[in-house]
């Protein structure tokens, strides 16, 4: 038997307990397992196309468009990642903040897109729809 009930207290355990051991390994591989898929980003993507069906857009939306050169557009008019950050802290400044639909070419560069995004944030502009083709 692996217990006993009474008085007698000095006899020594002669099992060991596995079931917090077997506890603590999980949670180990389960960790190791997230991490090991979240920090291999040398996996090649090809991301699809969708074929959601194409929402209207509030009456308030802006355009910021981003082409494989790393140009950014404001409503198609080209502008500085400067000019974009004032005109986003502009935008996040009124009473009814504006949608923003994000349009970057398949080619460009992620940097670019990054920098857009957390311009957006750091303005209050969180109402983000990225665009694709259908």
């Amino acid at each position: 038997m692996a217990f006993q009930l009474g008085e007698d207290n000095d006899a020594g355990m002669n099992e060991m307990n596995l079931i917090p051991l077997i506890d603590i390994m999980l949670v180990l591989m389960i960790i190791f397992l997230v991490t090991a898929t979240v920090a291999n980003p040398s996996i090649p993507l090809t991301l699809p196309q969708t074929t959601a069906e194409v929402i209207d857009l509030p009456p308030e939306s802006v355009t910021i468009s981003i082409n494989s050169a790393g140009d950014i557009a404001w409503n198609g008019d080209i502008v500085s990642l400067q000019d974009l950050e004032s005109r986003l802290n502009a935008a996040g400044q009124q009473e009814r903040k504006p949608a923003l639909v994000l349009k970057a070419d398949k080619e460009s560069r992620y940097d670019t897109v990054a920098q857009v995004m957390s311009r957006a944030s750091g303005a209050g502009l969180s109402d983000i729809a990225f665009a694709s083709d259908n």
